[in-house]
């Protein structure tokens, strides 16, 4: 590396979570419990849908997908996270730093879009279920998985070359667990005018729009539901919006808490707690919410596993 009057820094120390060493153990050995939970638990999602043909609809399409970015995006913080709180210098190399930020952003907005795309299959299901097939045909699910991937691999690669393009001095320490893009921006001590326009734009698009049309899509579904005459019929149609409601009031809840809502006080507490909720507690309930809500997945289980008993007798 050269020096251009200034000190290239070749790796940054994250500060991690805000506690007391006395509790570093106790704090390690819950968030290890939690990242494992989260990675049975959508795997278990995930082989489910795979192996059980009752779940190959459109609606466990985008489940998959949305069990694996939970999985992945875990993964992008959790294991170093745990690697450094069992480290006496909490650090990550440059190199890292970027390789995180762009995973992160991209398991992200993953998310973010099939959470669109299971509004908008909620949405057919319930507005217009006898046209459903013909609407969600496999060729539409499959466009719309493809399209949420292709847009989130733009968006996570321009937000890392942009950041690539910046230059750090002295200061190299992250008030986070995590390589967080606003932390970074900080720490710059080069022009970050375009990487915040960039943001700027980019959050319209990729968060407030996704979200604007989810809530344009319950809108329609409950004006459709109140319509339904029987108590039985609307019981059915918000029980079937239930899981995907509650996974995105959590998703968007955190997100919009932490980007939207800032905090003076105790601004790095709030900002870190709000983190931990959407890239640790988010993907781990992710799981429990659909399974316990949903006939289908405990139907499946269920038949998988006297499946499974029957072979073993036989």
């Amino acid at each position: 590396m050269t020096e251009r009057n200034q000190t290239v820094i070749s790796q940054f120390l994250l500060l991690g979570l805000p506690m007391p060493p006395e509790h570093q153990h106790v704090f390690y050995a819950l968030f290890l419990a939690m990242y494992l939970t989260t990675i049975l638990g959508n795997l278990i999602i995930i082989i489910l849908i795979l192996l059980d043909s009752h779940l190959h609809t459109p609606m466990y399409l985008f489940l998959s997908n949305l069990s694996f970015s939970d999985l992945c995006f875990s993964s992008v913080t959790m294991p170093k996270l745990l690697q450094n709180m069992q480290s006496q210098v909490p650090s990550i190399p440059y190199s890292g730093c970027l390789a995180q930020i762009y995973f992160f952003l991209f398991f992200g907005d993953l998310g973010n879009f099939l959470l669109v795309a299971m509004a908008y299959d909620r949405y057919v299901a319930i507005c217009f279920p006898l046209h459903y097939m013909s609407i969600m045909s496999p060729k539409l699910c499959v466009s719309l998985v493809v399209l949420s991937w292709v847009l989130t691999t733009f968006h996570a690669m321009l937000h890392t070359l942009l950041m690539a393009r910046l230059s750090f001095c002295e200061d190299n320490v992250i008030p986070h667990f995590f390589c967080d893009m606003s932390a970074l921006l900080k720490l710059a001590c080069s022009d970050t005018r375009v990487n915040e326009v960039v943001i700027f734009i980019v959050v319209i698009l990729f968060l407030v729009l996704p979200f604007a049309l989810i809530i344009m899509s319950y809108v329609r579904i409950v004006s459709s539901i109140l319509k339904v005459p029987s108590s039985q019929g609307i019981y059915k149609a918000f029980s079937t919006c239930g899981s995907h409601l509650s996974v995105v009031s959590l998703f968007y809840g955190t997100v919009i808490g932490l980007y939207l809502c800032p905090s003076s006080n105790n601004s790095t507490v709030k900002e870190t707690v709000m983190s931990l909720m959407y890239t640790v507690v988010t993907p781990m309930l992710n799981p429990f919410i659909y399974s316990l809500r949903n006939r289908d997945i405990k139907g499946a289980m269920e038949r998988i596993f006297c499946k499974r008993k029957i072979q073993l007798n036989l």
